[in-house]
């Protein structure tokens, strides 16, 4: 029956044709497959998080991106009126009291995988973190964060097929918080943007450890940043949707302070890096 949605809906328009589950956290989203036969994380616009979420999670995934990060793939898709009203876990929940969610452009986010192939975790114990494949892009995405002043902790999932292959593949979610959420400004507190154990950077030796990702986004053009931001819908910026245009601005100027972001978070009280070499010895 979900499949009836699609004829409200052009067919060269991505869209949702059948609900999964919900998922777990505060945006309230959606597990949904579309029309490209991919599965979405989807947020919806009336999110009890703020409309800006949405924008967020797009600008910061693509800025991800072309950073070479592991972020999501994110894309408008439309969510049918006709699915909304026929599928009963479509629903929002503000304080104990429902509503429908939004039908009309959403945010999808890739799920990594198709969930009847893979196994996606949102948590690995230490002792199984040396199998994730990619794990040193989780120190590289300390740039991504203090440059957009993600004010939420770096969260992740680790997923891998079901059969057929041993390792953990990592993958960057939940770009909401960036810009600080719907403030969309930046206040830069050092724990803000961060894994909550430390020992996933304990490959950290220096500032080689952050790269090619460190040069990459202090060399990343307007042009580049506006890329990321093309078809972000105009109604995701909130009440002032020409506000983006000093976003992107404020994004541009702060790329000379990323290392000083990091420096402050690596001088904190956490003491993340033990093995940060700061001898002259070392290169």
């Amino acid at each position: 029956a979900s499949y009836e949605s699609a004829r409200f809906v052009p067919s060269d328009q991505l869209h949702a044709v059948q609900q999964i589950r919900k998922l777990r956290g505060g945006s309230q989203s959606q597990l949904m497959r579309a029309s490209d036969g991919h599965h979405y994380c989807v947020k919806f616009t009336n999110t009890p998080q703020g409309i800006r979420i949405l924008a967020n999670e797009m600008l910061a995934s693509r800025i991800g991106g072309k950073l070479a990060l592991p972020t999501p793939q994110t894309e408008v898709i439309e969510v049918g009126e006709w699915l909304v009203t026929n599928t009963a876990e479509l629903r929002m929940e503000y304080h104990g009291v429902e509503e429908l969610c939004s039908s009309g452009p959403q945010l999808g986010s890739r799920y990594p995988g198709n969930p009847e192939e893979y196994a996606v975790f949102d948590y690995l114990p230490e002792s199984l973190f040396p199998e994730t494949l990619n794990r040193q892009d989780l120190i590289r995405a300390l740039v991504l964060d203090k440059w957009l002043g993600n004010a939420d902790g770096r969260q992740v999932v680790y997923s891998r097929p079901v059969c057929g292959t041993t390792g953990y593949h990592l993958t960057l979610i939940d770009q909401g918080y960036c810009f600080n959420a719907e403030a969309w400004d930046f206040p830069d507190l050092a724990l803000h943007g961060v894994y909550y154990r430390n020992y996933v950077y304990q490959d950290v030796t220096g500032w080689d450890s952050f790269e090619p990702t460190l040069s990459c986004a202090e060399q990343m053009t307007l042009d580049d940043l506006w890329d990321c931001a093309r078809d972000l819908p105009s109604q995701w910026c909130g009440s002032d949707p020409g506000a983006i245009h000093e976003l992107i601005q404020t994004i541009y100027r702060r790329r000379p302070k990323i290392r000083k972001l990091i420096t402050a978070f690596r001088d904190s009280s956490r003491a993340p890096f033990p093995n940060w070499c700061r001898s002259s010895s070392c290169s």
